[in-house]
């Protein structure tokens, strides 16, 4: 978790510079926190950012991806939702609103419809998209919250965990219907799905149907050489491709920048437990080349970077980019934290781009301690897919 050390870069770091807006606020300005919350109504669909077969939702965007080969060439990849996907996807989404309250409101903001199409859209490619809204800690608020106290912030108790509770029980009440699902979320998202799976579905009846769960940029504990009993005493980590009914867990460092001693993600303060790492390629050792889906124009959850051109003398013009053979993942453990290290393969000697963005900077330098937080899902898009789809078809197989 995030702790009050971490002051003065949260927030600077995550927005490109709107600390000012934020920390150097006088006291008087900051608007009081709300302590009491009415239950929202998950029965209204103006409550979900997406839900299966609406037009006009956040899910209902252009993935259009322009495929950048090492030589240069390029290829339009087109893509599609499965109007009859098999299983569902449940998604909550990371800390990303901009609302000037410590926890956000129920609309959905520019920074809302964004993270959907960075890290959830493309989901519906495999199984019915779900995606309910909540009331998470803002950016402001988690600033707020780091100066005030000195505890980790409690991303998964108060009102952003009972929303988050209250939609997955809708869903299971009026949209399951006995489905297999997937759960996907990112950071606080994955943060408040970790305690969803403990409270609500870890040993109980509705554990038969979790097809996958997809909890990244956030630490999983686990007892060290084990796949299940820290956080969860039934549900264990994935360990082969397709494997249902299990958790992959990893957040992403650059392997020219290993996990510093204040990293944010993969460490332990008990020394009989760990981090987890699940390289969605190889789900063991060993590195393999990833199927990365990053921004054309830079874009990540919260900001956008500007990027080289992709390749020498070619632009652009679709939402995504895709660079086969550029990006390889392993799992590591340094003497800190167990994470996701990822090489860039680059070839000064090829007209493609050398480098990716997506760090996480200060005064123009990756910070270490975030490690690639902003593109940890962009990373690995399609090796998630990939998955999803072997998993959907273990889960069919056994019904």
């Amino acid at each position: 978790m995030v702790k009050s050390s971490l002051l003065g870069v949260v927030v600077a770091a995550v927005i490109g510079g709107s600390i000012g807006v934020y920390a150097q606020a006088p006291a008087a300005a900051q608007p009081a926190e709300q302590t009491e919350f009415k239950p929202n109504d998950y029965g209204d669909a103006a409550t979900w950012l997406c839900r299966p077969g609406r037009t006009g939702d956040a899910c209902d965007v252009d993935l259009t991806t322009t495929v950048v080969n090492p030589n240069g060439t390029m290829k339009v990849e087109k893509w599609a939702p499965d109007p009859k996907a098999a299983i569902d996807c449940f998604y909550v989404y990371p800390t990303i609103s901009t609302d000037p309250g410590r926890n956000s409101d129920m609309t959905a903001d520019p920074a809302e419809k964004n993270v959907i199409l960075q890290q959830f859209a493309r989901f519906a490619s495999h199984c019915r998209p779900f995606a309910p809204m909540y009331r998470q800690i803002t950016l402001r608020g988690l600033t707020q919250r780091l100066a005030a106290g000195g505890a980790s912030v409690p991303f998964e108790t108060g009102v952003q965990y009972t929303d988050v509770r209250d939609a997955w029980k809708a869903y299971l009440k009026n949209d399951n219907q006995g489905r297999g699902f997937v759960l996907v979320g990112h950071s606080q998202g994955a943060y408040i799905l970790e305690e969803l799976i403990k409270s609500e579905i870890d040993g109980k009846p509705i554990q038969k149907q979790m097809v996958g769960a997809y909890l990244l940029g956030a630490t999983l504990l686990t007892p060290k050489g084990q796949r299940v009993g820290g956080q969860f005493k039934l549900v264990p980590l994935c360990r082969k491709p397709g494997e249902i009914g299990c958790v992959v867990n990893f957040s992403s460092f650059r392997s020219n920048l290993p996990p510093p001693a204040n990293s944010l993600f993969g460490r332990s303060d008990d020394p009989a437990m760990s981090g987890s790492c699940t390289n969605p390629v190889t789900f063991g050792s060993g590195s393999a080349p990833l199927k990365a889906y990053l921004s054309g124009n830079g874009k990540t959850i919260v900001n956008t970077i500007a990027v080289k051109p992709w390749a020498k003398d070619k632009t652009v013009d679709t939402p995504f980019v895709s660079v086969p053979g550029l990006l390889s993942a392993q799992c590591k453990t340094n003497d800190v934290a167990t994470y996701l290290e990822i090489t860039v393969n680059s070839d000064s000697n090829d007209p493609r781009v050398d480098d990716i963005t997506g760090d996480l900077a200060i005064g123009g330098k990756p910070n270490p301690m975030w490690g690639l937080h902003l593109i940890d899902v962009n990373l690995v898009m399609g090796n998630l897919l990939d998955n999803v789809a072997a998993q959907a078809k273990e889960y069919r197989a056994r019904r």
